[in-house]
């Protein structure tokens, strides 16, 4: 890890690392979603063999179709040894057990992309000090391309003030001026295949509307971390 990695992580409350793990490792995990989809009759050829989904709201469909499709090894697959190694360097403590590993997928043009009615939220509380108490990962599968229904994290809000942010999220009409104005701003993981995000989770964050043609397909596992055992980095 360098230097600028830890700031960014520690103002940011977000890194990206650019080609983590080699497409040749997604392109099998890829394939298996496929086909398990497939086989669910849920999706298959680039088309809808389903209407389970149709009708349910935006997140919800990413709910319920990320609860169908199982890949055995995905954890072991995506959250290596070298991976736990960086998570473990950020936070400076050894982490607990995780708490698994979850699909994220997006059916395809779910509706025009926005950054207003999304469900913004924590999933740990915010604490002070620089550590992070708990990490996120988030892992590509597939390529995902800008607007097709990445996790969105507003980078520096672990720092910033609660109920005057949860008021600008609300209200605004132009959200991502307001947030520059306050200096911060929205951090959309997309990329390619292989890429991994991880996120402080004391930042708010949010699924977003898919609005591409292609199927969204990200997995994510979360960890904490004890304060009484300190790790050998920094």
């Amino acid at each position: 890890m360098e230097a600028a990695q830890f700031d960014i992580f520690r103002e940011q409350g977000c890194l990206r690392l650019d080609g983590f793990h080699p497409r040749k490792r997604m392109a099998p995990i890829k394939q298996r979603v496929l086909d398990e989809l497939k086989r669910l009759k849920v999706w298959g050829a680039g088309k809808s063999l389903s209407n389970r989904l149709q009708g349910l709201p935006a997140f919800q469909q990413i709910g319920k179709l990320s609860s169908l499709v199982t890949v055995p090894g995905l954890q072991d697959a995506l959250m290596t040894r070298e991976l736990l190694a960086v998570m473990i360097e950020l936070a400076g403590r050894a982490p607990s057990p995780g708490q698994g590993i979850q699909l994220l997928l997006s059916p395809p043009q779910q509706g025009d992309w926005t950054l207003h009615g999304l469900n913004w939220h924590v999933d740990m509380a915010a604490a002070p000090g620089e550590r992070a108490h708990g990490i996120q990962a988030f892992v590509l599968i597939d390529d995902v391309a800008p607007r097709g229904g990445a996790t969105l994290a507003l980078a520096g809000s672990h720092r910033a003030p609660g109920p005057e942010l949860r008021e600008v999220l609300r209200t605004s009409t132009d959200l991502a001026a307001s947030l520059r104005a306050m200096g911060l701003g929205i951090v959309e993981m997309s990329g390619r295949a292989g890429d991994v995000f991880l996120m402080d989770m004391r930042v708010l964050h949010t699924p977003s509307i898919n609005s591409t043609k292609n199927m969204r397909m990200m997995a994510t596992s979360r960890y904490s971390f004890d304060q009484s055992v300190a790790s050998r980095g920094r």
